[in-house]
């Protein structure tokens, strides 16, 4: 029996009579929409990967938050064997006699025993113009006037090419030549040592080693200091791989390719800061992380300091109210107390002193002096 006839018989209407057939209601909505699959799937995607990322960094920040407790141990302070980063206006003719004696003021307490002045930066081809330190004559003779047994070396630097357009290119022996006989030019205006910043620096990087090879038989030649300022070390394994891959700035070198490059130096100094710590506590535990993972693989004849930020600044890398000379300074203590607490040739070194605040110096001489 079909519609028509079946309503016919309901109703008694004639059979040939037009029906309009009722809408049929629609089926009542279930509380909840079902979701789509690949909707499920992308949600369990972002939980993995929130788990993923998420998880390692709450661990990594518990563990530094536990690396700051404790307390120093007796006899961690200044061995008188800190350095400082001065800037360029000390040999450009920007700084006067009364500059000076202010500057011996300020160090005169402290441990500070080696000043890296800016005197670069190099050209990318590795050469060093001697109109950019007109004054290192006058500086050098100065401190020397107003701060016996403090030692200058100039602080020589440049942008890394690693393939990009434009930098200094490790990979041209002619290059790291130029580099050799900048640092010998250096030398001949009274510098007492080269302190080499080249960056961004790669893990691994053997053209740099070489470079540093021939510098040391250069400084040897003249009794002069070698150092460096060199990256942070991977605080997880093989961190700087994956850095890598990511980012044009590798922040981290290998703890291995740290220790080759520490012993081929007088001094390597460790820029601890700029490290994205949100919190003044996990910064302090870096410090201390960093300071260990560099005791463990410098030998005892090499001098190793800790870099401190002797400025103020708020960015993604650098949080100012977590990266404090105070956390920094503990750190470096808690540091040297766990790992090698009798190490003589150790120290901190501000960088830099045009930023340095009246906190700052009082940070580092409460927490570092004796």
């Amino acid at each position: 029996m079909d519609h028509a006839e079946s309503r016919d018989g309901a109703t008694g209407t004639d059979a040939h009579t037009d029906v309009t057939p009722a809408t049929p209601e629609p089926a009542p909505e279930s509380g909840k929409k079902r979701r789509r699959p690949w909707v499920r799937r992308v949600r369990r995607i972002a939980l993995v990967l929130a788990l993923v990322l998420i998880v390692p960094l709450l661990a990594v920040e518990t563990t530094l938050r536990v690396n700051y407790m404790g307390d120093p141990a007796d006899g961690t302070h200044t061995r008188d064997r800190d350095a400082m980063w001065l800037g360029h206006a000390w040999v450009d003719g920007r700084k006067k006699d009364a500059d000076v004696t202010a500057l011996a003021r300020r160090l005169k307490d402290t441990g500070v025993r080696d000043l890296y002045v800016h005197t670069g930066p190099l050209e990318h081809d590795g050469t060093l113009p001697e109109s950019l330190y007109p004054r290192a004559r006058w500086f050098i003779d100065a401190v020397h006037r107003e701060l016996p047994g403090v030692r200058v070396q100039a602080f020589l630097g440049d942008v890394l090419a690693n393939g990009g357009p434009e930098g200094l290119e490790l990979s041209d022996a002619a290059t790291r030549a130029e580099v050799v006989r900048s640092a010998g030019q250096v030398l001949d205006t009274g510098y007492e040592g080269v302190h080499l910043d080249l960056e961004p620096l790669h893990s691994g990087d053997g053209n740099y080693l070489d470079l540093l090879d021939y510098l040391r038989e250069l400084t040897r030649e003249r009794d002069a200091q070698l150092s460096v300022a060199a990256h942070q070390i991977d605080p997880l394994p093989h961190l700087h791989s994956v850095a890598g891959l990511v980012a044009d700035h590798p922040k981290w070198w290998s703890q291995k390719f740290f220790g080759q490059v520490a012993r081929r130096v007088d001094q390597i100094a460790v820029m601890s800061y700029d490290t994205a710590r949100l919190f003044e506590s996990t910064y302090g535990g870096y410090v201390a992380q960093q300071t260990s993972l560099a005791l463990e693989v410098t030998p005892p004849t090499t001098h190793l300091l800790m870099g401190l930020p002797f400025y103020y600044e708020n960015n993604p890398s650098h949080w100012g109210h977590a990266e404090t000379v105070a956390a920094a300074v503990r750190g470096a203590r808690l540091g040297l107390s766990r790992t090698d607490p009798d190490r003589e040739l150790f120290g901190l070194a501000p960088y830099i002193d045009f930023a340095a605040s009246e906190t700052n110096w009082k940070e580092f001489e409460d927490g570092w002096g004796r």
